[in-house]
């Protein structure tokens, strides 16, 4: 697989980050959701799957509009 940087909002180089696949895809890397509370309330989760916090601003920046 081979990704393309499609952009951060970080100020430092460091994360959140937005990445596009050579299939279409994305991949965002961000802070691990590490809260108990909030990881209850996930549905179907399977042993191979974790979940990163996404903030709203680097969505509404990079995400597709289409």
């Amino acid at each position: 697989m081979r990704l393309r940087f499609v952009g951060t909002t970080s100020k430092d180089g460091d994360c959140p980050t937005l990445y596009e696949t050579d299939t279409g895809d994305f991949v965002v890397q961000g802070e691990r959701l590490t809260d108990p509370e909030a990881l209850e309330q996930l549905r179907d989760v399977k042993d191979s799957e974790t979940f990163v916090v996404v903030p709203r601003e680097l969505l509404a920046r990079f995400a597709p509009k289409e």
